[in-house]
């Protein structure tokens, strides 16, 4: 059974991010923290899409060369890419060059201008899939890769016409910003991001 493991500093956390200082980082200061922007959420859904296929640490460490590409992910700016920027982006050997990916990630731009226009924003559609707050798993066995919410919204996503939004990617995306708590029992940064649900108040 894997539980939490003690740090070098004393706290106990999700075993997950190994002895990586980034990938430490990254799970002390963001993952299952609230984010609610239209652009931190469009970032997440781009960059989980992105890593379909992938690990996440060979993600987190391209992100900064995805968020130069990608213009800071404003989606505003993203939906206005053209054939020339999917060039660009193609010779960017900063980002992973996928060309369905890269196209992906413009179309959604587009669709997430739609979805704001409609809805107000990212963050108000999707709350109506975030499920209320759960037990704390006690072992990575217990981290579910994907759920009922996060299959609902991955279907209307795609029903909306969005891309690379399947139902372990937007579980992903639902542990990244924060509507799910999937720290484990004992991980000293469960309790700090329980203060943040309900999503996305």
């Amino acid at each position: 059974m894997t539980a939490t493991l003690l740090g070098d500093d004393g706290n106990h956390r999700c075993p997950w991010p190994g002895s990586d200082a980034l990938y430490l980082r990254y799970h002390d200061e963001e993952w299952g923290r609230r984010v609610s922007d239209d652009t931190g959420l469009f970032e997440r859904i781009v960059l989980e899409g992105f890593q379909a296929g992938l690990s996440w640490l060979t993600i987190l460490r391209k992100r900064e060369a995805f968020r130069s590409a990608f213009a800071g992910f404003d989606p505003r700016v993203v939906a206005r890419f053209e054939e020339e920027d999917t060039a660009r982006l193609l010779n960017d050997a900063g980002i992973v060059r996928n060309r369905a990916k890269i196209t992906a990630a413009v179309g959604n731009a587009r669709r997430a201008l739609d979805l704001i226009e409609a809805e107000g924003s990212i963050a108000r559609f999707l709350a109506v899939y975030a499920p209320a707050p759960g037990p704390a798993p006690r072992d990575l066995s217990q981290v579910p890769t994907a759920s009922a919410e996060s299959k609902a919204l991955s279907s209307e996503l795609r029903r909306l016409g969005w891309s690379f939004v399947g139902p372990t990617t937007m579980y992903a995306l639902m542990q990244a910003a924060g509507m799910v708590n999937d720290h484990l029992e004992g991980c000293w940064v469960r309790s700090r991001c329980m203060s943040d649900l309900p999503w996305p108040a």
